[in-house]
């Protein structure tokens, strides 16, 4: 059986009581619930577990830096039960660390309830800074395991090398022909747009 949002709400509530929710957002495109990020996991289990949920299919979780000004970092999960076809967002909201001294926001990691939150928040970690307790692997997934900073943090700096390779190289796009590029390029022949290269053999 379908449960609506409202439902899935009072259920949360009635095992874990109300203040486990901090927020609950009924008016957005995807309504969804701000949870305690300490009791994230044993709602998260009960929701898998339990015969009436059964959200046996984590569909997404994803990161959020909402800024310095903000000063908290956010992470979303979507849950679907593929028996039942009812749909559930939860958020977490924690501290942001500004510097690298200071401590990175910590969230309880659900991998051992979907294991396809294992990649997913090593992703979480990579890209936004934040890490995920008691994760089996907590490592980089896409950057360099000695890459500096978090990429899609809002403050993030892009370092200017990497073992001796200049990162930034901000004609890339120009020189190699993707969309966007300068008519002056599109117009040229061939030959002098990328001077560069090689002439074709005959």
């Amino acid at each position: 059986m379908i449960m609506t949002f409202g439902e899935l709400q009072q259920f949360i509530g009635d095992k874990f009581g109300e203040a486990v929710i901090l927020e609950a957002k009924t008016d957005a495109l995807q309504p969804y619930l701000v949870l305690e990020p300490e009791r994230l996991p044993e709602v998260c289990l009960e929701l898998h577990d339990n015969e009436q949920t059964y959200f046996d299919y984590l569909s997404c979780l994803t990161g959020m830096d909402n800024g310095p000004e903000a000063g908290t970092m956010e992470v979303i999960y979507t849950l679907y039960s593929i028996p039942y076809d009812h749909h559930l967002t939860l958020k977490v909201r924690v501290p942001r660390n500004s510097t690298p001294e200071e401590v990175m926001p910590q969230v309880p990691t659900v991998s051992h309830i979907w294991r396809t939150a294992d990649w997913h928040e090593r992703e979480v970690f990579d890209m936004f800074g934040i890490y995920f307790t008691d994760h089996p692997d907590m490592r980089r997934i896409l950057c360099a395991a000695d890459w500096e900073g978090h990429p899609l943090r809002k403050d993030y700096q892009l370092q200017d090398y990497y073992h001796g390779i200049k990162v930034p190289y901000d004609k890339h796009n120009e020189n190699n022909g993707f969309r966007g590029e300068p008519v002056i390029l599109t117009q040229q022949p061939p030959a002098e747009q990328f001077p560069d290269k090689r002439e074709k053999p005959e």
